[in-house]
């Protein structure tokens, strides 16, 4: 297992074909300065350079570590809990899609921090919101109001389904709350029941987070056995089957139906109109609550500002959180009022959760994701990428399919990804991978230029080879 895979502990599950209503889916290094303080200074304070020509010269493997980089290493074995393998590079500093290393190799980012830094590194007016907003208030606990947190509240609101938000500082986070606001709904909602709905609906290939309640939603076994007994009442179906689920959300026993729209560590799969309005109409035939996890897919990485959007079906309640402030951790769950109104005071609560620091940079983030152009830039980026991948990739006998919509695309392959993410690394392109192993995750910046994406696009094609070695 390659260690960007491993980052998610990526192991076999059932490959599974895109749907044919879904938009079918799916990158040079630098010399290094003498002077390391001197190059990052130079890179957040204009254009990084300009990367060399993909082909022989871009996959030049790279010199070996620095003493300086194999000094991290060592202090992070010693000094972690081991729970990452991580690549043998040490990043130290970003300028828009690119990001340098201790060792001042320059690296196209096309994972984003796992789909985290939608407006790139180093944002000019993200930076000045963050100066300014800690040089004056950090921390305030919700025994108080901050002006930030209601702000960044009604302007979600104002942008969805939503009547009311609740904020946190992750996505399992968010999907943790989301299970208890189902259970204390349903509580509510049959008050005259001794054993009110308690058990949630998942999907294959499903991610929903790592703690306790949200990892008994995750379909992945490695995720679960290892901290058995986790949440009883988890069930689960293949991703895209309504008959199936259908079946199980009539059996009265579900208090939610936890989906995806579109599937980011599963595999990029994206869900089709018919699947998400049959699970609206089931749920609502049953008084079951709908949950859509958007902390990968949503706020513009689909090319719409929430990617249910796209089906024309809204849920019930919706959990966000990876790009909402561009790496300040921050989540949110975002809820109709029938949900708000069965939850009491102490009901949940948070230390963190929506301090004016995450939500004045999560303003910034939102006021420029949501403006149409952007969203239209993304959007058209995506397809473009995707035709690109097609034709430079085409002929290839590993390359299955390349699907996915907007900036959140894959190549799926025949064989495990890791060699060619590997390759990548060498050439300069930072990529993921998803499904069972088998498929390149790409989810840039979503501010990534043309010329970039053409740049992954041919290191991804120049690095191919690695494959054959891999299998041979």
């Amino acid at each position: 297992m390659n260690s960007l895979q491993s980052f998610l502990a990526v192991s076999p599950v059932a490959a599974k074909p895109a749907s044919s209503a879904s938009a079918s889916i799916s990158g040079a290094r630098v010399a290094p300065s003498t002077s390391r303080r001197g190059r990052i200074s130079a890179c957040l304070a204009a254009e990084a350079p300009p990367p060399p020509t993909s082909g022989a010269g871009a996959r030049k493997p790279r010199r070996e570590l620095s003493a300086a980089s194999l000094a991290v290493i060592e202090d992070e074995a010693r000094y972690l809990v081991g729970t990452y393998n991580r690549s043998r590079v040490v990043i130290d500093g970003g300028r828009g899609c690119k990001l340098y290393d201790l060792d001042g190799h320059e690296y196209l980012d096309m994972a984003s921090g796992i789909a985290v830094t939608a407006l790139g590194h180093g944002d000019p007016d993200l930076h000045a919101t963050i100066s300014q907003q800690s040089g004056t208030l950090i921390h305030a606990s919700n025994v108080q109001y901050t002006k930030p947190q209601v702000e960044l509240a009604k302007r979600l609101v104002h942008s969805c389904f939503a009547d009311r938000a609740f904020f946190c500082n992750s996505g399992t986070e968010a999907n943790e709350a989301a299970i208890k606001f189902s259970r204390k709904y349903q509580l509510v909602a049959n008050p005259d029941s001794d054993a009110p709905p308690f058990e949630f609906l998942a999907f294959d290939n499903c991610f929903h987070g790592r703690t306790m309640g949200s990892v008994a939603l995750t379909s992945k076994s490695q995720y679960r056995e290892p901290f058995a007994p986790v949440m009883p009442g988890g069930n689960f179906v293949e991703y895209g089957n309504l008959e199936e689920a259908k079946k199980v959300i009539q059996s009265g026993r579900l208090a939610a139906v936890f989906v995806e729209p579109v599937q980011g560590e599963g595999g990029i799969h994206s869900a089709t109109q018919e699947f998400l309005q049959g699970l609206r109409e089931a749920c609502d035939e049953a008084g079951t609550l709908l949950v859509f996890d958007e902390v990968q897919c949503g706020l513009g990485r689909t090319g719409y500002l929430w990617a249910h959007e796209a089906y024309g079906v809204a849920p019930d309640i919706m959990t966000i959180a990876k790009p909402l402030a561009n790496g300040i951790p921050v989540g949110a769950v975002l809820v109709k009022e029938k949900v708000n109104a069965a939850i009491s005071y102490g009901d949940h609560g948070t230390t963190f959760g929506g301090g004016p620091l995450a939500c004045k940079a999560a303003l910034t983030v939102f006021d420029k994701i949501h403006k149409p152009d952007f969203l239209a830039e993304v959007s058209k980026k995506g397809e473009d990428f995707k035709q690109l991948l097609r034709a430079k990739l085409s002929g290839n006998p590993h390359v299955k399919e390349v699907r996915g919509v907007g900036l959140i695309v894959g190549i799926e392959l025949d064989v495990p990804a890791g060699p060619l993410v590997d390759a990548c690394l060498d050439a300069g392109v930072i990529v993921l991978t998803a499904g069972k192993g088998n498929v390149v995750r790409l989810v840039p910046p979503l501010i990534i230029s043309e010329k970039e994406l053409e740049q992954a696009a041919d290191v991804i094609r120049d690095c191919l080879p690695a494959l054959d070695v891999a299998t041979s």
